[in-house]
């Protein structure tokens, strides 16, 4: 009894250190992502850029388990193909994203710039023939490269630390996007040991050090290549990655609404129509 009684006041001075670590932190900055309206929807030049980011600065040390190389060129991906036709040739271009009109999807499978991303990275496998461990190029349907090959390398690659999944990092995280921003964006120089301090982090000192750096990132498109359009643009990266369908889902429910609101009318009518005449 007295020993459950301890371990309870244990848990409970625990909780409460957590709290008041967690009031430590600064509220994240509202920022005005494209996505967060009712009826908003991605960036797709964003997230395009964010994955880069991603691809060249945060894939070092975090891995996204639950995103697979095709699902970049899935309809509502980033990296999505169609061929268009050209009005004044006549001819079949590629555009990258769903066009305003028309256009033929790529399959995955057919997708170049989904297949040379894959091939970019080093899959590690099993050779069929002699059954050793191998690597060979990545293909549409490998699942991203994980950093490390299990959670106690990671750990001792990172003194200590582990660089969490990053999969579904802004449904996980109070505060979704606009927490992931303001952390990425939260460091303040001081550092102690092998922590650094972070005013958005809960307690304020954080294991990661400031993974950004400006000009780190070239971006092909011109976009200036500072911290806080890094910052930015992977942080649409990562909510993309956490939910791939929310286009769709939010057409689906405007749909659901304006169908709604006409069965209401109608009802309203017959019912109108029924009564009418007696009183109430």
């Amino acid at each position: 009894m007295l020993r459950a009684l301890s371990i309870a006041a244990a848990a409970a001075i625990a909780a409460v250190g957590v709290a008041v670590a967690a009031g430590d932190a600064e509220h994240p900055h509202d920022y005005p992502f494209s996505f967060d309206s009712p009826v908003g929807g991605y960036d797709m030049g964003e997230v395009q850029r964010g994955f880069q980011v991603y691809q060249q600065v945060c894939a070092s040390c975090h891995g996204m388990d639950n995103l697979a190389y095709r699902h970049l060129g899935e309809k509502g991906g980033p990296f999505a193909l169609y061929m268009v036709r050209d009005h004044d040739t006549g001819e079949l271009t590629p555009h990258v994203g769903k066009p305003a009109h028309g256009g033929r999807f790529v399959p995955v499978t057919e997708n170049p710039y989904v297949r040379a991303i894959a091939s970019n990275v080093m899959i590690a496998d099993i050779d069929p023939s002699s059954g050793m461990e191998t690597e060979r190029a990545g293909r549409p349907e490998d699942y991203f490269r994980n950093p490390f090959p299990n959670e106690i390398a990671a750990r001792a690659t990172n003194g200590g630390a582990y660089p969490v999944d990053l999969s579904v990092i802004t449904l996980a995280r109070h505060g979704g996007a606009d927490y992931i921003r303001s952390l990425l964006l939260g460091y303040d120089g001081e550092s102690n040991g092998a922590l650094h301090h972070n005013k958005y982090f809960p307690g304020g000192w954080i294991a990661m050090p400031p993974p950004l750096i400006e000009g780190a990132v070239a971006y092909a498109d011109g976009t200036e290549t500072t911290v806080e359009q890094y910052a930015t643009d992977v942080t649409a990266f990562l909510q993309w990655a956490a939910d791939p369908h929310m286009e769709t889902r939010k057409r689906t429910g405007i749909i659901v609404l304006a169908f709604l609101l006409m069965l209401a009318g109608v009802l309203y009518l017959a019912y109108k129509q029924v009564w009418r005449g007696e009183s109430h």
